[in-house]
């Protein structure tokens, strides 16, 4: 094994613009390889640079862990990486379409509420409210997290 060349932790770290324990987290959970070891200590090469920057990137664009680790191994070798980003942009612009569904939603009642309310009680509301959603009981949420969603997925 060859170390000279090799980064520290700190200097990937540093350089991409993240925390060490984030590294140690990705390769914990498999989205990085393990780092050789040099007297315990954690040596990469640059090619974990490239990694990382996809990793930034997909996080940037709302891609959960989850979706990431699709990214890296949920394709067959041989698909190219294009393929696989289209595969799941397409997933996230619909994802994206129906939150914005739910915006939208949430804005037509914000209007409502502020042009229609007469209520002179919070407990008027509430009665209102109430009685409104059970009328409704069979509606979803209007806006859904899909971070909240993956938080009991495993990763």
């Amino acid at each position: 094994m060859r170390f000279m060349g090799q980064l520290t932790i700190s200097q990937v770290a540093q350089q991409i613009g993240i925390q060490t324990s984030a590294i140690r987290y990705y390769e914990q959970i498999g989205l990085l390889p393990p780092a050789q070891r040099l007297s315990g200590q954690r040596r990469y090469d640059s090619t974990v640079l490239y990694r990382l920057a996809i990793i930034q990137r997909a996080r940037q664009l709302g891609f959960t862990l989850t979706e990431i680790r699709e990214l890296f191994f949920g394709f067959r070798d041989v698909t190219q990486a294009s393929k696989r980003w289209q595969t799941l942009s397409e997933r996230k612009l619909e994802e994206l379409n129906d939150l914005m569904d739910g915006i939208n939603a949430v804005r037509r009642l914000l209007r409502q509420l502020m042009t229609k309310c007469r209520c002179e009680t919070l407990d008027q509301c509430g009665k209102r409210m109430f009685h409104s959603t059970k009328r409704d009981a069979a509606r979803r949420p209007l806006l859904t997290s899909h971070r909240h969603r993956e938080k009991y997925r495993s990763v």
